[in-house]
């Protein structure tokens, strides 16, 4: 196993002008692990509650996702979710949120995941990512997104965590939030003042930009999509292709990187094309090469 993720695992209900779709498998680390499971080992931290369905589980570990990790609070009540989104799919519209037992999560690092290489800290509380990386031993490379709520919020233990981290992802109204400035390229250079060596921009339909300390700079487009149906997810899948890929070849150079970029972008259109992790749940590694091969054709010469 070559990839740890620390997240969440949660019951999304969720609306789009498509259809609607109630208590399904969500959290950040789930879209994480089924993504990145289809290139490397993948062991998962979280919480669940006792009202967890033991179907959720048995798909993760379907696609071979270690759930040692996993921890069971049989009290309480799993993370939900409640969302929905217009035509316009960049911003979801939160309906609720109910934390349930994510809210007192305290991350219990399995002692043979605390060797994983390559660490991933989903999306939770800067506090407890920090937390998590005092557990974990000599990685390779250590990524880590966030949201506005934690910018806004949690500002000095966020700026903490980018000091100890390697690669920062976050999405481009973020970017804008936590640097106070509009234009991405001087945004970029702000976060690379806090510590870490390279950023991934997510821009949404617009694609992602992959930029560097040195002043390396990478845009890949959005791949075209005729169907979307649920956007919910489409950031983690794409970190979950991203990292899955340099786990599996153990490369941190520019040039796998960059690769690694393509392979984000599209594990993220395939989740784009059902609710929740459904379409994920269904691909075949032939549908990945598939599309890999028809994005390069269509972006390069």
């Amino acid at each position: 196993m070559s990839l740890l993720v620390v997240g969440s695992v949660a019951l999304d209900s969720i609306e789009t002008p498509f259809g609607k779709r109630r208590e399904i498998l969500g959290g950040s680390a789930t879209y994480f692990s089924i993504s990145a499971s289809f290139f490397t080992g993948v062991r998962l931290v979280a919480v669940v509650g006792a009202d967890f369905p033991k179907r959720y589980a048995q798909k993760l570990e379907e696609r071979g996702v270690s759930l040692e990790g996993l921890e069971l609070k049989k009290g309480g009540r799993t993370f939900r979710w409640k969302g929905r989104y217009e035509y316009d799919m960049n911003a979801a519209h939160t309906i609720f949120t109910k934390l349930n037992v994510f809210k007192n999560f305290s991350p219990r690092i399995p002692d043979e995941y605390r060797k994983t290489p390559y660490v991933f800290l989903a999306n939770i509380d800067p506090d407890l990512q920090l937390a998590v990386l005092k557990k974990v031993l000599a990685p390779r490379l250590v990524a880590c997104d966030s949201m506005n709520f934690w910018i806004t919020n949690k500002s000095k233990a966020l700026k903490k965590l980018l000091g100890k981290i390697d690669l920062f992802f976050l999405n481009d109204s973020e970017a804008r939030l936590i640097s106070g400035e509009v234009n991405l390229m001087k945004a970029a250079k702000y976060v690379f003042s806090l510590g870490p060596q390279r950023i991934i921009i997510k821009r949404g339909d617009s694609g992602a930009l992959f930029m560097t300390r040195q002043g390396g700079c990478f845009s890949a487009p959005a791949h075209l999509m005729e169907t979307i149906k649920d956007p919910t997810g489409a950031g983690d899948s794409f970190a979950g292709g991203f990292m899955g890929y340099l786990g599996r070849t153990n490369d941190r150079g520019d040039k796998a990187v960059r690769k690694a970029v393509i392979y984000g972008t599209v594990m993220a259109s395939f989740c784009v094309q059902d609710f929740g992790p459904e379409r994920l749940l269904t691909l075949k590694p032939a549908d990945i090469k598939k599309r890999f091969d028809d994005y390069k054709k269509n972006t390069c010469l």
